[in-house]
């Protein structure tokens, strides 16, 4: 068997769970959109520490009506309808390559970018496509073991005899398991580059979440990619994919 070289492709896909934007508007400048509007009486934004409310008043044959074919929503406040996206990101390539004898580790990344109106924000997840989620073949790079079940490493950290791959997420809106102290996860308020490692599961894993509006600008999330085969390993050579797919829902 020929050991000498391994290769990575991250193949990332984008699957878009939410609710889709209202392509008309009814007036518009080069920045600025205004969905709808109202001729009323009153209203406006109220908020306390923990509720806001959007009210409008003057306004009359307002509400829902609902039919065996249509649907008609009257009046501007029923019309709002929540924006999210997220970007679509380049396939990652992993490097350098690994020497099937000798080890190493190969390194990759890709963000999406996250944009929504949503006062409530929105949670973002990812999710291998398979189990070991790094394979070529019948071959296949374990998925990361971690030192304690459901607590990211805060250091990458493998035994010389395996071959591991796994993933850390960076970013303003990265979920407090990720974040850690300068050297625990899962505790602190630091984002610490290259570290919290995890690893991939087939089910969706949250990685970032907001619970505020970010529109006009988003918030991107940086993942990075990490496939390590040990000194004391022999890894077969050949291409080694893994398909990522990453979620993301309104809150």
């Amino acid at each position: 068997m020929n050991f000498k070289n391994i290769f990575f492709t991250i193949i990332i896909c984008c699957l878009f769970i939410g609710v889709y934007p209202v392509l008309a508007f009814v007036a518009s400048s080069g920045n600025y959109r205004i969905q709808s509007d109202s001729i009323d009486s009153g209203g406006g934004l109220d908020s306390s520490a923990n509720y806001k409310i959007d009210v409008s008043t003057g306004e009359s044959a307002t509400g829902e009506g609902v039919s065996a074919s249509y649907k008609l929503k009257a009046g501007y406040q029923q019309m709002q309808e929540i924006y999210l996206s997220i970007s679509t990101p380049t396939d990652a390539t992993m490097s350098p390559a690994i020497g099937g004898i000798s080890g190493g580790i190969g390194n990759g990344s890709t963000t999406w970018t996250i944009l929504t109106d949503n006062p409530a924000g929105y949670t973002l997840s990812i999710k291998a496509s398979s189990s070991p989620a790094l394979q070529s073949g019948l071959n296949s790079f374990s998925d990361y073991t971690l030192t304690a079940s459901g607590t990211p490493d805060y250091n990458w950290s493998i035994l010389g005899t395996s071959s591991e791959f796994g993933f850390t997420p960076e970013g303003n809106d990265t979920i407090q398991k990720y974040k850690d102290n300068g050297s625990s996860c899962n505790t602190g308020s630091l984002n610490t580059v290259d570290k919290c490692w995890n690893n991939f599961s087939t089910s969706n894993e949250t990685i970032a979440q907001s619970f505020v509006s970010n529109h006009p600008s988003g918030v991107t999330t940086n993942v990075k990619f990490r496939a390590e085969s040990g000194t004391s390993h022999l890894q077969i050579k050949g291409t080694y994919q893994a398909i990522i797919t990453a979620t993301v829902i309104a809150n």
